[in-house]
């Protein structure tokens, strides 16, 4: 009985304990989240790579001195979930990199005013023993030795498998070599063992995975050069810059007509401007890893027009009908598309 009753008083304290440390956990939360005093706090939906990068903090930094009446807080996910967080109304701006799903975020009237703020290129790396053998080959070559290796039993790959921007090029770029992903995760080499490995998390956990595993993956420059630097990661570029690998960052204002709108619409588009204007595209210019830039900006490069294959590329991908943005989802968006 005795023992009974030592059990029950521990079980009671666990239950205890565990409610405390969610109470702390809910009020650290919002003690770092919430607003200033008089200030319009502004909750930005966005990637893991301007996260993990420390992108965000500069850019936080740099708009509230400018902007002293907003506080801005960001929520750094995978593209699919920035996007379905700001779909419940838990967000007011987006700035995600996946020309499709932003697509979609547009025509069923959750998004308006869209613009390409930014690009670089993805990066496919693995092992410095280059199983598969895809040094010096194109990325539609390299993905058919990858794929080949891996059913061989002597490559393996980690897929981000959270449909994030990067999860959905990755799709993109296997289906160009003629494979379904979705066919590829279900595969066994000789030993059964899958080959086609899913990490359902963000980009520095897939690259370590990647790198624990000697396996070959897919990630965007910025992830790459910020994990390596910091000595996360061993993993080889193998397929670099080029057309198949480019990377397309947008940024899209909440539509204001949505039910569970914040209502903060002029804030957002103040956001969106900003990024937009000439102090936000050096951001991005000026924004270096490990000495190196990772992010390039959009409106520089169209403006100049000198580079007119990039800008060619950038059109043909991440242009919606032939524009940034159609006009129909456009909402008080004056001078934004002169």
């Amino acid at each position: 009985m005795t023992e009974k009753k030592g059990m029950a008083i521990n079980q009671k304290t666990a239950v205890i304990l565990a409610v405390i440390v969610v109470i702390a956990l809910v009020g650290a939360v919002w003690y770092f989240n919430r607003p200033a005093a008089g200030k319009t706090q502004l909750i930005v939906s966005t990637t893991t790579s301007f996260f993990e990068t420390g992108f965000l903090s500069t850019l936080k930094k740099s708009f509230e001195a400018q902007y002293p009446q907003y506080n801005v807080s960001f929520i750094s996910q995978g593209t699919g979930l920035a996007l379905a967080t700001a779909a419940r109304g838990d967000a007011d701006l987006v700035l995600v990199h996946a020309p499709s799903s932003e697509k979609v975020f547009l025509t069923n009237s959750t998004g308006v005013n869209r613009k390409i703020v930014a690009y670089n290129y993805f990066l496919l790396v693995g092992p410095a023993s280059d199983p598969a053998g895809i040094n010096g080959l194109s990325i539609v070559d390299a993905l058919k030795k990858i794929v080949a290796s891996g059913e061989a039993g002597t490559a393996l790959w980690v897929s981000r498998g959270d449909k994030s921007g990067t999860n959905t090029k990755e799709i993109a770029l296997f289906k160009l070599s003629g494979f379904d992903t979705t066919k590829l995760v279900a595969e066994k080499n000789p030993s059964g063992s899958p080959w086609y490995l899913s990490a359902g998390a963000g980009m520095t956990a897939t690259l370590q995975l990647a790198d624990q595993k000697s396996a070959y993956t897919l990630t965007d420059i910025a992830s790459y050069i910020n994990n390596q630097a910091k000595g996360n990661i061993h993993l080889v570029q193998y397929v670099g810059p080029g057309k198949d690998m480019l990377n397309v960052y947008s940024v899209i204002v909440i539509n204001p007509s949505v039910k569970n709108y914040r209502g903060t619409f002029d804030a957002a588009m103040t956001f969106e401007r900003y990024l937009l204007s000439t102090d936000g595209q050096n951001l991005f210019a000026n924004f270096g890893v490990a000495g190196q830039t990772v992010f390039n900006p959009w409106i520089p490069l169209k403006t100049a027009n000198t580079d007119t294959t990039t800008i060619t590329w950038i059109q043909n991908y991440a242009y919606i009908n032939g524009t940034e943005c159609p006009t129909k989802y456009r909402v008080q968006a004056d001078d934004l598309y002169k």
